[in-house]
């Protein structure tokens, strides 16, 4: 490929991040069965030999440096070894214990086609933050492949497939040689202490002592790629191994943030599940992620696992449908749906759905009485938005029993299982508008609460079935479909039937069990309870208009303007904006005079253009920066995906205005040309478009600071909230690090 006349090799890129596994044992016990590996270990038949090329110990003994060469055999195709020319492939290993401290850091490398491959992988072993007794250990690693004579992919698949093997393996190696240990006598190995002889852990004498004892390495240039030997040293739960490779950023220190930051193993097996090393790193690097991002209130795990998996643990498109997800139900505060909805007495009486116990498997269990319910009725007397709140609320009551399950069942429950009984249904239910405030919500459900539907039971579905079904299908996701399980007549009574899901005792009376049901029969809605199109419209309106946030396009060459008017000197503007897509810059313009509002015609008199009907440009073309108006901040550039909130205190009274710019890719200094990373970027954007979801609040002196002694008494200047502000929702869910810039503050 060539980019701008340079030619670009083809790189390749993945990488890993354990979660924080521990060992119930002290660490000097653990430092002792480490040791016992080298120079090689029978249960790692791929590790051939090790050699001790340098060690060094510090004059009290606290400290050891020791750097190894290892030699691997690696379980390739006898094809590739052949092109590789090589039979063995060798690593550095690179390790540091601190006595003292108790810690070891280790560092692996490889040595062979280093110029072609670079692996690099970094472990520690420390003592639990709260039980010194224990030991914990993090492990990070990275495959980077520029270039492989067209076998990358090959390279690829065969480095992955071992180091998730390996992995696997790292537990039961550790634990066995602490059984040898406790076979041996050795329950307990003295700490280091300032008066004591230097001790050094008990390591087998090396086979050799001379480098030439590990098999000679060939001058041919060529690949044949495993992972570093510390890949043994992780541990995890039992699973499958995991044949697809989730992509993410670029790679993040093992050793950073607190341990309140990180996931525990046996945290992730408990709540979240069997899940394979790969799947865990792939979770806790986007967790990290959003930590950055968000800085401070994060989606629960179980809620992003929900997101990789319903893209197959590939972290780009789980991050991005995730994204999208927080910025809608920060837009309409969903978060906040269990608190502030209250079902209509129409629902309550009419709606046929209802939550009854839970199926064999411990998910929550949500009946629909579909064949019962009048939904034309019900959307002529509500309209769409009434019943789409009405069926997120169940949404978020079914997280939040799955979450009351896991407790009571011992064991990770994150979906819920719904049964819908079809006896009724006619064409009654096809009538179109209420297909498609169906199909609405479908949508809506499907994009926000991804995998948490664990099984469907269809019951007593009529003929006219399969025509819903083939309106209805193409809207919900193949992985959804799969979970469907249809019965026709009485089928679900027989073998294979409803009691292999529910249990017998609380299969509901209408469908002959025995235990009575407290789900609404239904009927048909009284037509003096319909309302008028207009008053459905306004309904409407007015229950997704409860949201703050305004959203605006922004455009190259046409960006968005928003005008504030401030009185009074020493008034605060503040704001909170998502970028929900692209780049732009910020701005903050002051003028002594007022902008022309541009007026709503569609053929731009005023000379101004306006790609969007949510794009405003309120600064005319021949005011002149510095004489019209002023800059009163300095440029900020927001990235997609930030949350970025502040204020500014302002000095002069008039016209203040917000802007958000097309950010343009810089060029480089020397060749004018866009940088390449730029170049690629750019290509992933399909058109010159960003959006932005913003909310802007003045207030007065007083009101400032009375805020500004609230945010103090918190001892935090990080974010501005005033006891009255809308600003609470967004300040809730997410707090930043702040840039100050005169009498602004600017955070993200």
């Amino acid at each position: 490929m060539t980019v701008v006349g340079v030619t670009v090799i083809p790189i390749m890129v993945q990488k890993y991040q354990s979660p924080v596994r521990v060992y119930k044992y002290p660490f000097e016990l653990v430092m002792a069965a480490y040791e016992r590996r080298f120079p090689t270990c029978h249960l790692i038949p791929m590790f051939v030999a090790s050699d001790v090329v340098n060690e060094e110990t510090s004059e009290d003994g606290s400290t050891q440096k020791v750097e190894r060469r290892c030699a691997l055999d690696v379980d390739a195709p006898r094809l590739l070894k052949r092109i590789a020319g090589v039979d063995y492939v060798y690593f550095i290993q690179k390790n540091t214990l601190n006595r003292k401290e108790r810690t070891l850091h280790i560092e692996s490398h490889n040595e062979t086609f280093s110029n072609r491959v670079i692996i690099h992988e970094t472990c520690c072993y420390s003592v639990h933050p709260e039980n010194e007794d224990w030991t914990c250990f993090e492990q990070t690693a990275s495959l980077d492949i520029k270039s492989f004579f067209g076998f990358e992919s090959t390279v690829e698949k065969i480095a992955m497939k071992q180091y998730a093997s390996s992995i696997k393996k790292g537990k039961e190696i550790i634990e066995f040689y602490l059984k040898e240990l406790e076979d041996e006598g050795i329950t307990e190995v003295p700490r280091w202490t300032p008066s004591s002889h230097p001790l050094p852990l008990p390591r087998p004498t090396s086979l050799s002592t001379s480098p030439t004892f590990l098999p000679k390495l060939a001058v041919t240039p060529s690949v044949s790629i495993p992972l570093p030997i510390d890949t043994m040293d992780s541990t995890s739960p039992d699973a499958k191994q995991d044949s697809s490779v989730p992509q993410t950023d670029s790679l993040t220190d093992s050793l950073a943030g607190t341990p309140e930051d990180k996931l525990d193993a046996d945290y992730i097996k408990r709540y979240l599940g069997d899940l394979t090393p790969l799947q865990e790193s792939c979770l806790i690097r986007l967790r990290k992620w959003l930590q950055e991002t968000h800085k401070g209130k994060i989606p629960k795990d179980e809620h992003i696992l929900r997101f990789l998996r319903a893209r197959d643990f590939n972290m780009e498109k789980g991050r991005e449908i995730l994204c999208q997800s927080l910025t809608w139900r920060k837009q309409h505060q969903v978060d906040y749906l269990l608190e502030t909805w209250s079902s209509p007495q129409v629902l309550q009486d009419f709606y046929t759905g209802g939550w009854h116990h839970h199926d064999r498997d411990g998910r929550p269990l949500y009946i629909l009485r579909l064949g019962q319910m009048d939904t034309k009725g019900l959307v002529r007397a509500l309209g769409e938005e009434s019943l789409l709140r009405h069926v997120l609320s169940i949404n978020e009551e079914g997280l939040r029993r799955c979450e009351e399950n896991t407790k009571v069942f011992g064991r990770p429950i994150s979906c819920w299982t719904c049964l819908v009984d079809l006896e009724g249904l006619n064409m009654r239910h096809l009538w179109r508008p209420g297909v498609k405030a169906l199909l609405r919500i479908i949508e809506v459900v499907e994009a926000n609460y991804p995998e948490t539907l664990g099984r469907l039971l269809i019951l007593r579905a009529p003929r006219v079935f399969p025509v819903l079904w083939t309106l209805v299908s193409p809207f919900i996701d193949e992985n959804t479909r799969k979970k469907f399980l249809i019965y026709a007549g009485n089928d679900y009574q027989g073998p294979g039937g409803l009691v292999d899901y529910i249990d017998k005792e609380i299969i509901p009376d209408f469908l002959g069990g025995e235990c009575m049901c407290e789900v609404p029969e239904g009927g048909l809605v009284p037509k003096s309870m319909y309302r008028t199109a207009e008053e459905l419209e306004n309904e409407d309106v007015r229950l997704w208009t409860e949201t703050i946030y305004q959203s605006a396009s922004v455009f190259k060459g046409a960006p968005h303007e928003l005008l504030i008017e401030i009185i009074d000197a020493s008034s605060v503007i503040t704001w909170d904006f998502d970028m929900c897509k692209g780049d732009v810059v910020f701005n903050i313009y002051h003028s002594k005079r007022a902008p022309q509002l541009p007026r709503k015609d569609p053929t731009g008199t005023h000379g101004i253009t306006s790609p969007g009907g949510n794009n405003v440009q309120l600064i005319d073309k021949s005011w002149t920066l510095g004489q019209d108006y002023s800059m009163v901040e300095s440029p900020l550039t927001c990235k997609e995906g930030e949350s970025v909130q502040g204020s500014h205190i302002t000095r002069w009274p008039g016209f203040y205005i917000l802007q958000w710019k097309f950010h343009n890719m810089p060029a480089c200094s020397a060749t004018n040309l866009p940088r390449v990373d730029d170049v690629l970027a750019t290509l992933q954007v399909s058109s010159h478009k960003c959006k932005v979801m913003y909310y802007t609040e003045v207030l007065g002196s007083e009101d400032f600071r009375t805020a500004c002694y609230d945010v103090q008494s918190l001892g935090s200047m990080t974010s501005l909230e005033s006891s009255h502000s809308g600003f609470s929702q967004l300040s809730a869910a997410t707090t930043s690090s702040s840039q100050s810039q005169s009498s602004s503050m600017i955070s993200r």
